[in-house]
């Protein structure tokens, strides 16, 4: 081929690419994201819901300061946006009101961010996030402003079903079951909140991979809660480390409604590990809770059935090591009351009710990563109940089956991994 020849095969290469069909279509750009400004008023609710249902994922739904009145459920089901107020004490999203709906606000999509504003008075649940991957609940605070009622919504703040949630520097009171609450999820940092005057301040359940740290739980009914239950469609969670908290003088009124596996929860309750593998709690301080500083169980003490064939009761791989406990078990009450028949007060520090699997002992010994370790708790007292040998008809007949001694408890595991959420320093 000639040089002219290939001179000319170029220009016409260049030629029909310039006038192919798709050389003069304007490039596709995505949707700037943008954000919708809300004002209160007596239209908030349908201007709110609205919004939630023409966001497109990037935008921002930015509540104005002040009082936004609603009578029924808000919901949102557009993945990637965020809502925002303008501060904690700033922006209230009122559900007094409220005559329809199980939650305030109800979220079904991810990469969602809530933050700076309050959630008052929903008739159920404050903030219930189902489903999610990506949740960032960011100085939030979900309360009840009627006092402590069995009728206040069962949870505050509310992810369940979800993965890589955060929840930060929020607040969160009066709910009468828990007011923050992480259920059968994956990949969880709950870090610097406030629970008071719940009935359960804080509540890690049937979940995997959760750090919970700088928190402070105080006026509950028990501070802090990490624990499986049957029947749930996630189960048997594992890997949470509880780290840096102030538990400190949980011992509120139990209010919750009759019935619920949380009202069997002591008036008076630090912290409670039942029924999950691999918890590490180190480094808190646990002070002054009336009944149970720190309580290590299976679910068999609370003597509820269950036919759930893959639930584990037992819990297993527990590490309890250089925590702060001072002042507790002086004012037993509900089940630990009938307790310090037994035990004596001020109740023990810890308290083990000491059921195993022996079924997956080894040459009749229990494997060391299953075992229940407790160390340098400093002058903290501990006591393994044996509820397997115990005579409930007679619990102070029971007392020469109490085991005191920590020694046989004094190992270690190793530690737990850091959790890591993305982006999320």
């Amino acid at each position: 081929m000639t040089r002219d020849q290939c001179v000319l095969l170029v220009f016409l290469a260049a030629f029909f690419t310039g006038c192919s069909p798709d050389a003069d279509r304007p490039t596709k750009t995505a949707p700037k994201a943008q954000v919708i400004r809300l004002e209160p008023g007596p239209n908030a609710q349908d201007e709110t819901q609205t919004a939630l249902i023409k966001a497109k994922p990037g935008d921002t739904i930015e509540f104005a300061a002040g009082t936004f009145d609603f009578t029924l459920e808000l919901s949102l089901a557009v993945e990637g946006v965020t809502v925002r107020g303008q501060g904690i004490d700033k922006t209230t999203l009122s559900f007094k009101k409220q005559n329809a709906g199980s939650a305030g606000l109800l979220v079904t999509r991810g990469k969602f961010v809530l933050e700076d504003l309050s959630v008052d008075d929903a008739k159920g649940d404050a903030v219930k996030v189902n489903g999610a991957d990506g949740v960032t609940l960011r100085r939030v605070r979900a309360r009840w402003t009627g006092g402590s009622k069995p009728t206040n919504g069962a949870y505050g703040l509310y992810p369940v079903q979800c993965s890589n949630v955060l929840i930060e520097e929020c607040v969160a009171s009066g709910a009468s079951d828990a007011g923050i609450y992480v259920g059968q999820s994956q990949n969880i940092i709950v870090r610097r909140c406030r629970a008071e005057g719940n009935v359960a301040g804080i509540e890690i359940e049937n979940s995997s991979d959760a750090d919970v740290y700088d928190n402070v739980t105080t006026d509950n009914a028990g501070g802090l809660l990490v624990f499986d239950l049957p029947g749930l469609e996630v189960k048997n969670g594992r890997r949470v480390r509880v780290f840096h908290n102030q538990v400190v003088a949980n011992n509120h009124e139990n209010f919750a409604a009759k019935g619920n596996t949380v009202a069997t929860v002591a008036r008076g309750t630090g912290i409670v590990v039942m029924a999950t593998d691999q918890v590490e709690v180190f480094e808190n301080t646990i002070k002054d809770n009336n009944s149970y500083s720190m309580a290590i169980s299976s679910y068999y003490i609370l003597g509820k059935p269950w036919t759930d064939k893959e639930y584990d009761p037992i819990p297993e791989g527990i590490y309890i090591h250089d925590n702060k406990i001072s002042g507790g078990g002086t004012k037993p009450s509900g089940e630990a009351a009938a307790l310090a028949s037994l035990l004596g007060k001020p109740m023990p520090d810890i308290v083990f009710d000491g059921m195993r699997n022996s079924a997956k002992f080894v040459n009749g010994v229990e494997p060391p990563e299953l075992r229940v370790y407790v160390k340098d708790n400093g002058p903290a007292t501990f006591a393994n109940v044996h509820f397997d040998k115990m005579d409930a008809k007679d619990p102070a007949g029971s007392v020469a089956r109490v085991e005191r001694n920590l020694q046989p408890y004094e190992g270690e595991l190793p530690r737990l991994p850091q959790v890591h959420l993305p982006g999320v320093p």
